[in-house]
Formats: structure tokens, C-alpha cells, sequence
């Protein structure tokens, strides 16, 4: 009886030794070639001096993903954006956004850089629905800047007034 229950019996190492195969599902997950070049080849990362009265910085961020977007302009005595930096803590959208922002606001009016729409920058960029969030802190991180930029002007202006 014993010999009739072991024959019966399957023995552990069976299964040890066979393998179960399974199709392989393979999900290519990849950025548009102007979000890598953008990632790779970022444009006018670094600061410019906060503390200057020309200078508008903006900070912006999304909890919901841990992006962070710090996006500077520095504005001559006309109005016009002469230069813009950003740093970036997030992902490859996110890092192409604010690199594209910092292209797109250089050579423009402060009322011209307002208009810049997180659409268009998406657009540009080719981002899918699950990114649009990166080209809004980019347009936020602008209007964020150009609002500290005219901060800073009224309280120039004022002082202005207060001492004459």
C-alpha cells in the first residue's frame, strides 16, 4: 500500500525543475525626442541674483508628484526679459518644460511672457495627459517670477516716492 501511495505521490522536485512560461509583455514607455533633448541638453539651468531689483523668481511645486520648479528672469530698464534660469528637481517632462519656459520667455516683454500657456509648451513638447501637470508649474513657475518681478518694482517705486 505504501509503494502504491508513493508512485501516486508527486515528487517536490518536479516542480522545482519545471518551469512555467509566461508571454512577455513589454511596455515601451518613452519621451518624445524634444523631451530627452531638452532633458539631456537643458538650457539656461542655473540662478541669477534673487536680491536684485530686475530679478523675479519664481517657485512652484506639485505635491501630488514631488516636482519642484524654480524658473528666475532678469528684466532690463525696457520691460524686456533679457536673460532666464531655472533649476528643477523631477522628472524628464518636468526638467523639459522649465528648459523650453526659459527659451521661450528670453526676448520678450513682461506682458508677452504672461500669454505663455502651459498648453503650448505641451504642445511643443509632445506630452502625453499624464505629464500636462510639468507644463503647468512651468506656466505657473513664469507668472510666479513675473509676478516677484513686479513686486519688487512697486516697492522700488514706493521707496522712490517716500524719499522725495
Amino acid at each position: 500500500m505504501a509503494g502504491v501511495a508513493a508512485k501516486r505521490s508527486v515528487s517536490p522536485l518536479l516542480f522545482v525543475t519545471r518551469r512555467l512560461s509566461a508571454p512577455e509583455i513589454k511596455t515601451q514607455c518613452s519621451y518624445h525626442k524634444k523631451v530627452v533633448d531638452h532633458y539631456e541638453n537643458p538650457r539656461n539651468v542655473g540662478s541669477l541674483n534673487k536680491n536684485a531689483k530686475n530679478v523675479g523668481t519664481g517657485l512652484v511645486g506639485a505635491p501630488a508628484c514631488g516636482d519642484v520648479m524654480k524658473l528666475q528672469i532678469e528684466v532690463d530698464e525696457q520691460g524686456k526679459i533679457v536673460d532666464a534660469k531655472f533649476k528643477t528637481f523631477g522628472c524628464g517632462s518636468a526638467i523639459a518644460s522649465s528648459s523650453l519656459a526659459t527659451e521661450w520667455v528670453k526676448g520678450k516683454s513682461i506682458d508677452e511672457a504672461l500669454k505663455i500657456k502651459n498648453t503650448e509648451i505641451a504642445k511643443e513638447l509632445s506630452l502625453p495627459p499624464v505629464k500636462l501637470h510639468c507644463s503647468m508649474l512651468a506656466e505657473d513657475a513664469i507668472k510666479a517670477a513675473l509676478a516677484d518681478y513686479r513686486l519688487k518694482q512697486q516697492k522700488d517705486d514706493e521707496a522712490l516716492k517716500v524719499s522725495n
